[in-house]
C-alpha cells in the first residue's frame, strides 16, 4: 500500500488513464481505514483496496465513468444493517470514497511532487476540498496534531479532507538479547521498520534473528548514522552501561519520539548519576507496568508503551 501513489504515477506516465480512489470517511464497521487507496485504470485494472474487496467492483465502475469525464466523484456505500450486505458491508458500516482522475481533478505535477516527497521521506499531506476543485500539498506546520497521530480525515468544516503521508515508523533496538527476539517481530507487526544494533557477534547471529540485519557498529556510532527522527523509537536492552549509555546519549541528542532503557529503578538511579544529564525523555525502567516477567511479556510491555507514546495527543507532550 505504501507505493500506490508511485504506481498511479507510473501507470499515467506509461500512457494509461488512471484514477485514484481514497477512503475519506468511515462509520461503524468499515473494513479499511480512512486514507486507504485504490488505483484504477480505464480497463479496470486495479491495485490496493478501499474496502477489503467489499465495494471495489462498484468503485471501479464509477472510476471508469469518471475517467471518461476527467472529473472527481464522491461516493458513499453502506447505510444500515438491513441493506449494507448488498454492497459488502455486512456489519452495517459506511464509507465515503473520493475518486480523483490523474491529469483531471488531480494534477499530474501535484502527484509527481507527492511521490517525490514521499521518496525523500518528507512528511506531507494531500489536502482536498470535497466540495470544490482545490487540491494542495500540506506540511507538518499546517496541522501538527494530524501528522503526529497519523490521522487522515475530514476537518470540522465538513469539506476539507487531509490525507497524511508520514515517513515509515522505525524501532532501533540496542542489544540482540532474548527480549529483542520477541520485540522485533511485534514491532514489525505494528508497522515499524526494525534495526538491531549489537557489536557482540555471539548475540547478533542470523540463527537468533532470521531475516533481520544486525548492525555490529558501536551503538552511538550506529545511532548517529541512522539519524533517528520524530518517527523513530530507540530501546536499549543490553543491561551493559558500556553499550547502553552511549546509545542513550546519542538517542537523547535526536528527536526520537520514544527512548527506553532496560533496568530496575535502582539501575536507573545509578545510570542517572553516571550520565549526569536530563533524562526526563528516557522511559526507565522500560515498558508499561503490567507485571511482566518473561522476555515475551516484557516485549509486550515495551511495545505497548511505545504505541501509547506515539498515539498520545500532541498537547500531552
Amino acid at each position: 500500500m505504501t507505493n500506490l501513489l508511485a504506481l498511479a504515477l507510473g501507470w499515467h506516465d506509461a500512457g494509461r488513464k488512471v484514477a485514484l480512489a481514497t477512503v475519506v470517511d468511515t462509520w461503524g464497521s468499515a473494513p479499511r481505514p480512512t486514507g486507504s487507496h485504490l488505483v484504477i485504470d480505464a480497463d479496470g485494472a486495479m491495485e490496493g483496496s478501499v474496502s477489503g474487496g467489499c465495494v471495489e467492483g462498484a468503485v471501479v465502475a464509477e472510476a471508469q465513468d469518471a475517467l471518461g469525464e476527467g472529473a472527481s466523484r464522491l461516493l458513499e456505500y453502506g447505510v444500515s444493517d438491513d441493506d449494507a450486505f448488498a454492497v459488502g458491508l455486512a456489519c452495517g458500516g459506511r464509507i465515503r470514497v473520493l475518486v480523483d482522475t490523474i491529469g483531471g481533478s488531480l494534477p499530474v505535477d501535484l502527484l509527481r511532487d507527492l511521490v517525490a516527497m514521499r521518496a525523500a521521506k518528507t512528511p506531507v499531506s494531500y489536502v482536498v476540498d470535497l466540495e470544490g476543485a482545490s487540491r494542495e500539498i500540506g506540511q507538518v506546520a499546517d496541522d501538527p496534531a494530524r501528522f503526529r497521530s497519523d490521522r487522515s480525515g475530514i476537518a470540522e468544516d465538513g469539506r476539507t479532507f487531509t490525507r497524511i503521508y508520514n515517513p515509515p515508523l522505525r524501532l532501533i533496538v540496542v542489544g540482540a538479547v532474548h527480549i529483542a527476539q520477541h520485540l522485533v517481530p511485534m514491532a514489525q507487526a505494528c508497522g515499524f521498520d526494525t534495526v538491531v544494533i549489537d557489536p557482540r557477534g555471539a548475540f547478533g547471529s542470523a540463527a537468533r534473528f532470521p531475516d533481520q540485519d544486525i548492525d555490529d557498529a558501536w551503538p552511538d556510532d550506529a545511532i548517529a548514522a541512522l539519524a533517528p527522527d520524530a518517527r523513530t523509537a530507540v530501546v536499549t536492552l543490553t543491561h551493559d552501561p558500556k553499550l547502553d549509555d552511549p546509545a542513550i546519549i546519542a538517542a537523547l541528542d535526536s528527536p526520537a519520539f520514544y527512548i527506553g532503557s532496560l533496568g530496575s529503578t535502582r539501575t536507573h538511579a545509578k545510570r542517572a548519576a553516571r550520565l549526569d544529564r536530563d533524562l526526563t525523555r528516557l522511559h526507565a525502567p522500560v515498558g508499561l507496568d503490567i507485571g511482566s516477567k518473561t522476555p515475551a511479556e516484557i516485549a509486550v510491555s515495551i511495545m505497548a508503551q511505545i504505541i501509547a507514546q506515539l498515539r498520545r495527543p500532541s498537547d500531552a507532550a
